[in-house]
């Protein structure tokens, strides 16, 4: 199992960030790189508890589909997203809010426990190659949120 812990600074308020964070069009915009695009479930706009999506994209050459649930949400400070089916044997995806009044911006913690999938094989994937890459992808992603704020939107 890996572990993902990213701590990224938004300079908008946590309500504003938590929402952007939960939509499906900002997380399309957010990985454009690999083409990620819905192909059932919440098609556009705010996920809430309980919804899901299915996501179809290609990540080292090869296509993948994943469907995660919206398994808590406390708004705005936290919400996680599990894994219903996909590539992963495992795949928890805690996201969390809060406002630092002294820096004036919200801070969010990305906390991610995953496993690949092929036992002591999958082990060193995540080990040698899949941790990485998938450290990128969130940073990239939250990257993509704060430059929304900063461009003024919301």
């Amino acid at each position: 199992m890996a572990l993902i812990d990213l701590t990224t600074v938004v300079r908008a308020p946590a309500e504003q960030v938590f929402d952007l964070s939960l939509d499906v069009d900002a997380h399309t915009a957010s990985m454009a790189r690999s083409r990620e695009r819905v192909v059932a479930g919440v098609d556009s706009g705010r996920m809430s508890l309980g919804d899901t999506v299915t996501w179809a994209a290609r990540h080292f050459g090869v296509r993948w589909r994943m469907t995660s649930r919206i398994s808590a949400y406390d708004r705005p400070h936290r919400f996680v997203d599990e894994q219903v089916t996909g590539p992963f044997r495992h795949w928890h995806h805690e996201h969390t809010f809060s406002w630092d009044e002294s820096a004036t911006a919200t801070i969010m913690r990305d906390v991610v426990d995953f496993a690949a999938p092929l036992g002591a094989l999958g082990r060193t994937v995540d080990a040698l190659l899949l941790e990485r890459y998938m450290c990128r992808l969130i940073e990239r992603r939250n990257a993509h949120l704060a430059r929304a704020f900063a461009a003024g939107a919301r």
